[in-house]
């Protein structure tokens, strides 16, 4: 099995940044393998989805270990995120023999949710001060609801684009659940993305549209970018960086739209 230390390479930058953002992989990978590696959308997608399950285990047992999860809420989400990543499977699998329609929604939609990750990195305290306090008087009934229909629409996100489960994902949590402890919050979005994430993968890999070489690579790679990005930080201020990566995040999704 060869690995193209270019892809390790990837695979730490890519680590780097999550460890110093918070910003999930799938935002930063599957476009970089598009638009540089020159990877088909569905096999960057594929490869992506299997690589963030793999990741995001390690965060969901640290969770889960702190107590830091909320499985009411991942029970919730998973209600919706579930079927819906089955049914978005469904399409993409009676699409697979025309790969030019797939790859041209899949750039489309990757876009547009890249660009919304990118308001959602930048906007997010406001959007959630705007926001947060029109979500604490729904009755308990109505958020449970709000909360399966988020899941729903992450689960397609996530199948078709592997983006959505992170930025996007803890925004609207941080909306729904504004009394909530936001450790609790990011806990529930990491560990409701193991399984869906695993789901939408191992989806993905029947279809053929999965690079286990490529997938190796990002994790000899991404896994020590972690880590070293986790250890500094504390020494990098976020104001320099959101800016930057919401910046970046945006240019690329219009770049896949235009």
């Amino acid at each position: 099995m060869a690995i193209d230390p270019l892809y390790s390479i990837a695979g730490v930058l890519v680590g780097l940044l999550v460890g110093l953002t918070g910003v999930g992989g799938g935002s930063l990978m599957t476009p970089l393998l598009v638009l540089v590696f020159g990877f088909h959308p569905a096999t960057a997608v594929g490869t992506d989805l299997l690589y963030a399950s793999a990741t995001k285990t390690a965060g969901t047992a640290v969770h889960g270990w702190r107590g830091t999860v909320d499985w009411k809420v991942v029970r919730r989400l998973a209600t919706g995120s579930v079927p819906a990543a089955i049914a978005t499977l469904a399409w993409l699998s009676w699409t697979h023999g025309k790969p030019g329609a797939s790859a041209q929604l899949i750039s489309l939609i990757l876009g547009v949710t890249l660009i919304l990750t990118a308001i959602a990195i930048l906007f997010r305290s406001r959007i959630v001060a705007a926001l947060g306090p029109r979500f604490a008087t729904v009755d308990a009934g109505r958020i449970g609801w709000a909360t399966v229909l988020l899941g729903a629409v992450l689960g397609t996100l996530v199948s078709l684009t592997s983006v959505g489960a992170g930025a996007l994902g803890m925004t609207a949590l941080l909306v729904l659940y504004p009394k909530a402890p936001v450790a609790r919050l990011v806990g529930s979005d990491i560990a409701h993305a193991v399984p869906l994430t695993f789901l939408a993968g191992v989806g993905h890999w029947a279809m053929g549209s999965v690079d286990l070489n490529l997938l190796l690579a990002l994790l000899l790679g991404s896994v020590p970018g972690i880590v070293l990005g986790s250890l500094i930080a504390t020494r990098v201020s976020d104001k320099v960086l959101v800016p930057i990566l919401a910046t970046v995040l945006a240019i690329v999704g219009a770049r896949l739209l235009f």
